[in-house]
């Protein structure tokens, strides 16, 4: 009985050295690739659940300033993992073969659409033909609207584009300045209570619904990170997608673990927001593949729409190149 004892208490010690709560936890550096909100909440939820502390590890988030910044950081070595616009990537990867990889898809679907009021007669992306539109200069949706046009037999003159400050895009589109807007659904919360405001109600038109339909936002990371510290990566990768169900099960709770951390991000609007892009991570495309899950083909599509898209010879890249699928479960 004693010997049975001990066993007991030496096989319980022996856990609890193996528990990660005992390990100094490793450290990572997540890079945003944009300015916090419910689009970015998963990063967020994982720290305030404590999923990422379960891995053993401590997570610090850094800011960013676009897909270009967080790729530039992380093949810096400045940052270990963050989020990028896959398509970013695969031009990145193209024209100076930097040492950063994608891991997982976020976006299985584009967020580009046309907003616009709901009494403006517009339906569709056909039905944009002969209108006034208006963009910010720095979008990258503008990349693809020639693409999007010709997918729709619309030729690129089809429509008067006016490139107008982000900020008063939204203004324009209620005032009747302007027919329709580009923008992403991460931006509908936002817009809608504007345009609610002003007794306006807006109608989204997604560009995947006309056939523009392409890997967008994923996870990525440094090469040296994925190949110097494989077990800790795997460990983040884990942790992340776990935090990515709870973030769009529980948006309101998820929404609330940005504001506290970030006060300037409003909790109800960060939780509208994850509620709006649902359909960019849920869908049929990661019903069928997965969740997270980089599919060869739709990636190889991805990588010839955006290489059109840029001007890029779609040679220069086999975009199986810039992904690494050894960390998704």
């Amino acid at each position: 009985m004693r010997l049975l004892n001990f066993s007991k208490t030496l096989a319980g010690f022996v856990l609890l050295l193996c528990s990660p709560a005992l390990w100094a936890a490793d450290k990572v550096t997540f890079q945003l690739d944009w300015l916090p909100g419910g689009d970015k909440a998963a990063v967020y939820v994982g720290i305030a659940k404590g999923f990422f502390a379960d891995e053993g590890l401590e997570v610090e988030i850094a800011q960013g300033r676009g897909s270009t910044d967080a790729i530039t950081k992380l093949a810096t070595g400045r940052s270990d993992v963050g989020l990028a616009d896959i398509g970013a990537l695969l031009a990145a990867r193209a024209e100076s073969n930097v040492e950063v990889k994608a891991v997982m898809t976020v976006f299985s679907d584009a967020p580009h659409a046309f907003f616009t009021l709901e009494d403006s007669g517009i339906n569709g992306v056909a039905d944009i033909d002969g209108k006034r539109l208006a963009s910010s200069p720095f979008t990258s949706s503008n990349m693809f609207l020639p693409l999007l046009l010709d997918m729709s037999g619309l030729p690129e003159d089809s429509v008067k584009l006016i490139k107008a400050d982000p900020g008063a895009l939204n203004p324009m589109l209620v005032n009747g300045a302007t027919d329709a807007i580009i923008a992403w659904v991460t931006d509908i919360p936002k817009y809608r209570a504007q345009a609610e405001g002003a007794g306006k109600s807006i109608k989204v038109i997604p560009w995947y619904s006309a056939g523009l339909s392409i890997y967008s936002s994923s996870l990525i990371a440094s090469e040296t990170f994925i190949d110097e510290r494989p077990d800790v990566a795997k460990r983040f990768v884990r942790a992340y997608k776990k935090s990515m169900d709870y973030t769009w099960a529980n948006p309101e709770e998820s929404g609330a673990a940005v504001h506290t951390a970030v006060p300037e991000v409003d909790a109800l609007i960060a939780a509208e927001t994850i509620k709006s892009i649902k359909s960019l991570v849920y869908n049929d495309i990661s019903a069928k593949d997965g969740l997270g899950a980089l599919e060869a083909k739709r990636l190889e599509k991805t990588w010839q729409i955006v290489a059109k898209a840029k001007g890029l010879d779609s040679a220069a890249l086999d975009p199986e190149a810039a992904v690494s699928r050894q960390l998704l479960d």
